[in-house]
């Protein structure tokens, strides 16, 4: 069993003493160890406690700070470089996309990975394609999360579409079967709203070098590609302006689902000539 000293462990060598005295010291000395045992010995050791204990508290709040700035900028790593939360406020997209579903869109692409038909789209307003009155202001914490990552962007300046046509494709309404073309292969789109034609707009475009045909789901109350020749660019999307694709339905809850490729509907179109 290990002793407690009351004093320090190495002291030096004492000199052969007379019984009686040494006996009378520690008689003296006995009440007083005890005293310290029971009171000031007791009162240093709860100040000990306590110290440990506020040293304990400390550490803790300043881990807490670490992993909250650690979150904070992985948070806006993420959204800078790898995906972004947005909120859909229009009925453009129906029934792929409903007003106030949440959605995460990748920044992987464009860029590692290259876009393509069928792709759904978050861009820039390429100039003029939004008339939308200003909506409320975000207040300077709404600003700050919205800013890193944590609140979804809403899309003020932003619109969110499906790819039709890339570069060089010949993009045709309509065939005499109402359908669409793409470099002179009809292509069947599951995706539009039920009930509704393709497009009741006839258009022949061949999609510059560097820009996107787009075109929402809800054909007849989309302004896309279709309603925007007379503006800048005459209705293509520049791929600078794309911000990334939309990949999952994160809320509400009931309706998270994965935003698949429809490759099928674009499997037959060639190459562009």
């Amino acid at each position: 069993m290990t002793q407690r000293h009351d004093g320090p462990t190495d002291l030096p060598e004492e000199s052969p003493a007379d019984p009686e005295t040494d006996a009378a010291e520690t008689d003296a000395a006995t009440p007083s160890s005890i005293t310290d045992e029971a009171g000031g010995e007791g009162d240093e050791t709860s100040d000990g406690e306590q110290k440990p204990r506020r040293g304990a508290l400390r550490s803790f709040l300043h881990e807490c700070v670490i992993v909250l700035v650690a979150a904070l900028a992985l948070s806006l790593i993420i959204k800078t470089f790898l995906a972004q939360a947005f909120y859909i406020p229009s009925i453009s997209m129906e029934d792929t996309l409903l007003v106030g579903d949440r959605l995460v869109v990748s920044k992987l692409t464009p860029g590692p990975f290259e876009l393509e038909r069928g792709d759904i789209v978050v861009f820039l307003d390429p100039g003029g394609w939004l008339d939308n009155p200003e909506s409320e202001p975000l207040n300077p914490v709404e600003q700050v999360l919205t800013w890193i990552g944590i609140l979804p962007e809403h899309a003020d300046e932003h619109l969110i579409k499906r790819i039709i046509g890339v570069a060089g494709d010949h993009v045709v309404c309509c065939n005499e079967a109402g359908q669409i073309t793409v470099n002179g292969a009809a292509i069947d789109e599951p995706y539009v709203i039920d009930g509704a034609a393709p497009s009741n707009d006839p258009f022949d475009v061949v999609v510059p070098e560097g820009h996107l045909w787009v075109m929402g789901d809800n054909r007849p109350r989309s302004a896309d590609s279709r309603y925007n020749a007379a503006s800048v660019g005459g209705g293509f999307v520049p791929i600078r302006n794309v911000v990334g694709t939309a990949f999952v339905i994160i809320w509400p809850l009931d309706s998270i689902t994965w935003l698949s490729n429809p490759e099928e509907t674009f499997a037959d179109v060639p190459d562009p000539s």
